[in-house]
């Protein structure tokens, strides 16, 4: 890791909500992920998943991050459940780079649910 991976880390608003360094609406937490409310939802329930690892978007993911994607999965589910969202259906989202809307250089999953979504997104 460069300086300046380092510094992009120390920086990083989601792993210092993972380290409890900053404050969030927590709905979930364990060994390798952490699920939190979005602070714009864009629907009644608008969670957002990450690794308690910094991987900076889903381009970055390798094999070796096998076990935390599936962590993020599993995570994603529970809250589904937890948030009443599981039999109706909801949408997982990962945002990759600027274009995509991608505004915090954190993986993340959207967790998205509570109303009828349409498509195409965005």
């Amino acid at each position: 890791m460069n300086e300046q991976q380092a510094q992009s880390i120390q920086d990083c608003i989601f792993c210092k909500i993972a380290s409890g360094e900053m404050p969030a609406d927590i709905v979930s937490s364990n060994t390798h992920t952490i699920a939190f409310r979005d602070i714009n939802p864009q629907a009644p329930t608008h969670v957002l998943v990450i690794p308690r690892t910094h991987i900076e978007h889903a381009a970055d993911v390798e094999p070796g991050h096998a076990e935390i994607i599936i962590e993020m999965l599993t995570t994603a589910r529970e809250v589904a459940a937890s948030e009443g969202i599981l039999a109706k259906g909801y949408r997982l989202v990962f945002n990759v780079g600027d274009d995509a809307g991608n505004l915090v250089p954190h993986l993340h999953l959207h967790v998205i649910g509570g109303r009828t979504m349409s498509w195409p997104p965005g």
